[in-house]
């Protein structure tokens, strides 16, 4: 099998991802509630609860995120680079990952520089609900170029 860098596209910043997908994640803000809702309930396909100590203030922050699966690897990552979540999550290095409440585990996250395991988080963006998977899959050659990723493993 080829390297799954071979099957996407060249790093490529795009002026366009990067004003549209700031206003995707507003828009998925205004219907967290929702979604939280309708998670804490029934599920809802690869999402999970991030629950990470603020960069600043050390209070525990919580944001619904994807969680990309690559074999027995587990990803979290943001297409468009660093966002509040992504700085708590690299400067604390440790946080909580909920299924579904109750259920919690407690995770350690390395930040991803460019390479095969990167390119292979971002190869399993197909894996978000949609519209989420078709939105990842047009941006690919953006999310390369400035998408923020971290390898989760399982620990204390």
């Amino acid at each position: 099998m080829p390297a799954t860098r071979d099957r996407l596209p060249a790093p490529r910043y795009s002026a366009g991802w990067n004003r549209w997908l700031p206003i995707q994640y507003r828009l998925i803000r205004q219907l967290d509630p929702l979604v939280r809702t309708t998670w804490r309930g029934f599920g809802l396909g690869n999402v999970v609860e991030l629950r990470v100590a603020g960069r600043r203030t050390g209070m525990t922050r919580s944001v619904l995120l994807g969680l990309l699966r690559d074999g027995d690897r587990w990803f979290l990552g943001h297409p468009n680079g660093d966002v509040p979540w992504t700085l708590n999550l690299a400067a604390a290095g440790t946080a909580l990952l909920v299924f579904r409440p109750p259920t919690a585990i407690a995770i350690k996250a390395r930040r991803l520089e460019a390479g095969e395991l990167r390119d292979r988080a971002i190869a399993a963006t197909g894996q978000h609900v949609f519209p989420g998977n078709l939105i990842y899959r047009l941006a690919r050659a953006h999310v390369r170029a400035v998408g923020a990723y971290f390898l989760i493993e399982v620990g204390d």
